[in-house]
């Protein structure tokens, strides 16, 4: 039987009876483990026993309101996160929200929708955030270079344990960025060879007419400017490995060339009829479909049947559940200790972009990202606005689909009041328009429930 998963536990805190009561019976009935308090107080006994994932408190209550429940959480509970409810919206309340804390503002009456999709959002930020936290606190465990704990990179790691006591050749594919090479010197430098050489050659990189030289040497005398013999890639490989990046780029008549190799162990080297035995374990990458390649007659098929003896697939970054927040911490304490330098502290809003961004460039987009933010932030935590601007319209563009046009807005002119205080001039100035037009829209927003 599958262990139970453990209920994510609140705590709701409202004045009014009948309100903590419908709260308490909306998230009991959705699998939440629910306490109530009807003051601050209250609240706070049960925080300073009570381990809390969500606090949701009312915003006026006597004696100690809302607000100073809020800022209590922020400075003394940094596993816990927390959102506001209340029946007097306005827009200062919303902004001293904001300020003080709190991930969520929600105003009463509310619908069950409105309430699950805000509770989760929140509980969401906590869970990303925890497990930066949890990556932070621990180093991470690199297996021959390669770093992950998703089920997916442990499938790699257990693919290149098996494969690194054997000789068979090795196909490894996925897409650009996602460490092929790393692989291929993670099984060479596994296995009983290690001391061997292992010799990586990026087929894609060298010239049609020269990759047959490089590879296989030439005899003095081959061709104009051989004044010397010259041994290629596969002789310096000799008793060890050699890794074939991108052999999806080789044309059909030196993929003829490879299968002999392949086949009987043999060279040719460029200018010589005597053939040349070599032992070397042949491991080959590619970033491009080699079936579709092979049915459009651009891969020799059998070609691709020796190559493909053990496959190994390497998962993209988007795929790898929270590796990304893995990657993120380890590549910010290497650039940070290559800078001397203490790694900056991403925000909670860097975490859910760097947790959902799609990584089309995989780990190396990553990395390159990384290192960007630790050379040019100058603070100890990393904003979005440090972010390139095509990653900061991503993330605009990815998140919250779900809501209106007057929503988004609503949210954007809250979030502009906050950053200035609730200046309205600075803020109009900042959204781009005018002082009147501001005004006209903060009382539709107060006369208004969301």
């Amino acid at each position: 039987m599958a262990p139970v998963a453990e209920k994510e536990c609140i705590l709701a805190v409202d004045d009014a009876p009948d309100a903590l009561e419908l709260i308490e019976r909306r998230l009991a009935a959705n699998g939440y483990q629910v306490f109530t308090a009807s003051s601050v107080a209250e609240a706070i006994r049960i925080l300073d026993s009570t381990p809390v994932d969500l606090v949701i408190t009312d915003l006026k209550m006597p004696k100690v309101s809302g607000i100073d429940l809020v800022r209590h959480i922020r400075e003394n509970l940094k596993d816990t996160e927390v959102m506001m409810i209340t029946g007097y919206p306005t827009i200062q309340g919303a902004v001293t929200a904001v300020k003080a804390g709190s991930q969520e503002f929600l105003t009463k009456p509310f619908t069950d929708e409105e309430l699950l999709a805000a509770v989760r959002r929140a509980l969401d930020v906590l869970k990303v955030r925890r497990g930066a936290n949890s990556v932070a606190d621990r180093p991470p465990s690199p297996f021959c270079g390669l770093i992950g704990e998703s089920q997916a990179m442990r499938d790699v790691f257990q693919a290149i344990s098996k494969a690194a006591s054997s000789r068979a050749t090795v196909l490894i594919s996925g897409e650009s960025g996602t460490g092929k090479e790393l692989a291929a010197r993670a099984i060479h430098y596994s296995g009983p060879w290690a001391s061997a050489p292992f010799v990586p050659v990026n087929c894609g990189g060298i010239p049609e007419n020269l990759l047959e030289s490089e590879l296989f040497g030439y005899v003095k005398g081959a061709f104009t400017g051989a004044s010397e013999s010259r041994a290629g890639f596969f002789q310096v490989a000799d008793g060890g490995s050699v890794f074939l990046d991108e052999i999806g780029n080789t044309s059909v008549h030196m993929q003829a060339k490879l299968l002999r190799v392949l086949q009987d162990g043999e060279i040719h080297m460029v200018g010589s009829a005597r053939p040349r035995r070599v032992d070397v374990r042949v491991l080959a990458a590619t970033n491009k479909d080699l079936h579709t390649l092979v049915k459009n007659e651009l891969f020799r098929e059998d070609l691709f049947f020796r190559l493909n003896v053990i496959t190994i697939s390497m998962p993209p970054l988007r795929e790898r559940e929270d590796d990304a927040l893995l990657l993120a911490v380890h590549f910010a304490t290497m650039f940070a200790e290559e800078l001397g330098r203490t790694p900056p502290r991403p925000s909670d809003e860097i975490l859910h972009i760097l947790k959902n961004y799609h990584w089309p460039g995989n780990v190396r987009e990553l990395q390159n990202l990384i290192q960007r933010l630790v050379v040019m932030t100058d603070g100890d935590v990393i904003e979005v606005p440090d972010l390139p601007a095509m990653m900061r319209f991503s993330a605009a563009r990815r998140a919250g689909l779900d809501r209106t046009l007057a929503e988004v807005e609503a949210e954007h002119i809250r979030n502009v009041l906050a950053s200035t205080d609730g200046n309205k001039v600075r803020a109009a100035k900042i959204l781009g328009i005018d002082r009147k037009t501001l005004r006209e829209k903060l009382k539709t927003y107060e006369s208004e429930p969301r």
